[in-house]
């Protein structure tokens, strides 16, 4: 695949996802096909494409069951929520549309009930998000705060139906950074450890040809390893590379 090709096709990936997302972690087969047509995928192809939309909890013509990814404590913390949500009175479609419409026009009351309202939708939609390496609750947390942020800018929008869309893409949009940044987060963590790591054992296997802890000067003479890297390294660790000492 060239390189344009490659680029396309991780931007029609991204799509594929975010369609899923808005239909309840679901898509169909013909959906993806007609999403990658212009790239005229064979068979073999698409079925990489639906092996890793799978991978991502993504349900292929039907949904997949979301509780599946989710540990006990996240099951007990869940059911607790929804105990604690249970207790807001719920209201019909058109008090909700009432309500959007007064939020839109800046009225603080609305928009404290709104966030009430929404509170059980940004639980779901998070549960969307388990198994990515965030905790349900964080998502959740994550959700909210775009929630109470999000209904003090409706007023941008002409009706009710915009409005209440825009609402929960800021919610998912916030939980998808939030795993975004984890992801980031923890491969900028495997790096570190890799580079530690790497110049521990270069460390322990020259202390033990010398019989004595070495210095960054000799391990760098030695296993050609630069100075910066061992440095940094022993920064990361905290200086606590056991068979290695600075000489500076």
């Amino acid at each position: 695949m060239s390189e344009g090709k490659e680029i396309r096709f991780a931007q029609i990936l991204e799509q594929v996802r975010k369609k899923a997302k808005e239909q309840n972690n679901c898509i169909s087969k013909q959906q993806v096909r007609e999403a990658f047509e212009e790239l005229s995928f064979s068979d073999e192809q698409f079925f990489l494409v639906f092996d890793y939309l799978k991978k991502h909890k993504i349900g292929i013509d039907e949904p997949v069951d979301l509780d599946d990814y989710l540990t006990e404590s996240e099951i007990d913390y869940l059911e607790e929520y929804r105990k604690e949500l249970a207790l807001f009175e719920e209201i019909s479609e058109g008090e909700k549309e009432a309500l959007i419409l007064s939020a839109m026009a800046g009225e603080g009351g609305a928009q404290s009930r709104l966030i009430q309202v929404y509170l059980p939708q940004v639980m779901e939609v998070a549960r969307l998000y388990t198994g990515q390496g965030v905790a349900l609750e964080d998502l959740i947390g994550e959700g909210n705060v775009a929630l109470t942020m999000g209904v003090t800018m409706l007023g941008a929008f002409q009706h009710a139906r915009e409005a209440e869309g825009a609402l929960m893409g800021m919610v998912m949009d916030a939980m998808e950074e939030c795993v975004a940044e984890n992801m980031q987060e923890s491969d900028k963590d495997k790096k570190v450890t890799e580079k530690v790591n790497k110049v521990a054992l270069a460390a322990r296997e020259l202390a033990r040809e010398l019989h004595r802890k070495v210095t960054v000067t000799e391990l760098s003479a030695e296993s050609g390893i630069s100075r910066k890297y061992i440095e940094d390294a022993m920064r990361m660790s905290g200086f606590a590379i056991e068979d290695l000492e600075n000489d500076l």
